[in-house]
């Protein structure tokens, strides 16, 4: 499955994205379960909100972050998210 960089990426009305104080950390909560995300999958995960494309979620990242070169590791990662079924493009 490959990425449309002019298409919003939105969270999944399936699955919730919240923080677990128990983990200390943000999970992605559904029926089957729940998956833990490091702080970077998490930052990623938050800003797809159905207003964002591609570069716009890595430019907001890297002015966060004072980071630089992220759309190879955002890219890889929503990927992985949307065949996952976390995210949709539309």
């Amino acid at each position: 499955m490959t990425l449309n960089t002019e298409l919003l990426f939105t969270f999944s009305p399936l699955h919730r994205l919240q923080w677990e104080e128990a983990q200390q950390k943000t999970v992605i909560l559904y029926p089957e379960g729940m998956v833990e995300l490091n702080q970077s999958s998490a930052e990623i995960l938050k800003l797809c909100d159905g207003t964002r494309t591609l570069l716009q979620i890595v430019e907001e990242l890297e002015t966060k972050f004072a980071a630089s070169n992220l759309t190879n590791d955002v890219s890889a990662f929503l990927e992985v998210a949307l065949k996952s079924g976390w995210i949709t493009q539309r």
